[in-house]
Parts: structure tokens; C-alpha cells; sequence
């Protein structure tokens, strides 16, 4: 998994993985989410996005399926 930059309130730290599509989110209160099936554009406009606690809330969240983390 590559990590990628990002700058947000509520999120610490992104990690993605272009092999499988694997997205893994750390957030600042010390909870993690991995989704499965993420394209590199989604995760990408993520950590691009204005907010990206916003982005994930409405595009991420919602959209892809999310295993245990």
C-alpha cells in the first residue's frame, strides 16, 4: 500500500493500493476503515478534495464495501 497526502480535521493518514484497490483510512480518533474496489481516481480526489472527511462521508463511505479493519 502507498501512502498518500493528505490535510484533514478528522483524518490522519491514507494508504491505497492500485494492485487490488484497497483503500485504508486512519482517522485522528484512532479508528481505521478498509474498503475494497476503490479506483485510483476516487482515492485521489479524496485526499484532493477541499474536505476530505467531506469527500469520504458522501463518496467513500456509502459506495464501496468496507472489510474488517
Amino acid at each position: 500500500m502507498e501512502e498518500l497526502s493528505v490535510k484533514s480535521r478528522i483524518i490522519k493518514s491514507v494508504y491505497f493500493s492500485q494492485e487490488d484497490g484497497r483503500l485504508r483510512i486512519c482517522f485522528k480518533n484512532g479508528e481505521e476503515r478498509l474498503f475494497d474496489g476503490v479506483p485510483s481516481s476516487e482515492a485521489l480526489a479524496m485526499t484532493a478534495a477541499s474536505s476530505p472527511g467531506h469527500y469520504y462521508l458522501d463518496r467513500i463511505r456509502t459506495r464501496f464495501r468496507r472489510l474488517a479493519a
